[in-house]
């Protein structure tokens, strides 16, 4: 086999790295340069530190609902939390009346049918519904921002490579573009320059734009990065409501595990006590 097609190997070879020369030459330059300027200018999330870090890691509920509000005022008027109900909100210190009004007064009403002429209505949320998205559905979400999806934000912190950290550095890191960036890597229309976006254009404009933009109940100062860090530490609860009971679970494994295995040893120990090795 390798007698008759041997000849044909060389030539082959040869073949193959010529196209992929010409190919990488004449159809990827542009491609190259927007890569090598997303990786020039792009910035690694920075740290961010949240009382649910870590394997004993536990939630700080007065900062989960400073993050609801965040959410509720700024990011819920375009992005939706499909997976969450508010019921669950009593898991983060609200009470059961509290959640009823939360519902109750929702700027979006839920989805409904009008049970007389079988119709599409909407209806005043209850505890069991989930929280409504802002829009009708996807065609109405593109139409109203430049035919772009704003993500639903339930498991964001687990769909985003750097989770908290990268939401945190995202929300804060809208600046101007640098002079030296390339002209094919300047943001366009509709389109802001942020270092910690992948490919430093997003089309979200700023969320948070200013110191106060909501007025904490508990004495909180409100600042961008407070404001910042407080909806990326309810987002990580979003994404893992039972992070608290999975640490919980796991000191208690390992706490079996030590005890289990101090038992097999001293078993071991009992048994060949009076045995000659």
């Amino acid at each position: 086999m390798l007698r008759l097609f041997g000849p044909l190997i060389a030539p082959i070879v040869g073949l193959g790295f010529v196209v992929a020369l010409i190919f990488s030459i004449i159809v990827t330059p542009h491609e190259a340069s927007e890569e090598s300027a997303s990786h020039r200018f792009h910035v690694e999330p920075k740290e961010l530190h949240l009382a649910s870090d870590g394997p004993l890691g536990r939630f700080d509920r007065q900062q989960l609902q400073r993050g609801f509000q965040v959410y509720k005022e700024v990011c819920a008027a375009c992005h939706s939390l499909q997976l969450v109900s508010f019921r669950d909100l009593q898991n983060i210190g609200f009470t059961g009346p509290e959640v009823k009004a939360i519902a109750n007064q929702w700027a979006t009403e839920t989805p409904s049918i009008n049970p007389e002429t079988g119709e599409a209505a909407t209806r005043k949320s209850i505890a069991s519904d989930r929280i409504p998205s802002p829009y009708a559905n996807e065609v109405a979400a593109r139409s109203a921002n430049n035919n772009a999806l704003p993500p639903d934000l339930s498991l964001i912190t687990k769909a985003r490579e750097g989770g908290a950290p990268y939401i945190h550095s995202l929300l804060t890191g809208y600046r101007e573009p640098p002079a030296e960036l390339p002209k094919d890597a300047q943001p366009g229309p509709n389109l802001h320059y942020n270092p910690y976006f992948p490919n430093l254009n997003i089309s979200m404009p700023p969320p948070l734009v200013a110191d106060g933009q909501v007025t904490y109940a508990d004495g909180t100062n409100p600042t961008v990065d407070q404001m910042a860090k407080d909806v990326s530490a309810f987002l990580v609860w979003t994404a893992e409501p039972k992070l608290e009971n999975r640490h919980q679970t796991g000191v208690a494994v390992l706490i079996f595990l030590l005890i289990a295995t101090a038992l097999g040893y001293m078993a071991y120990q009992n048994v060949w006590a009076g045995k000659k090795h």
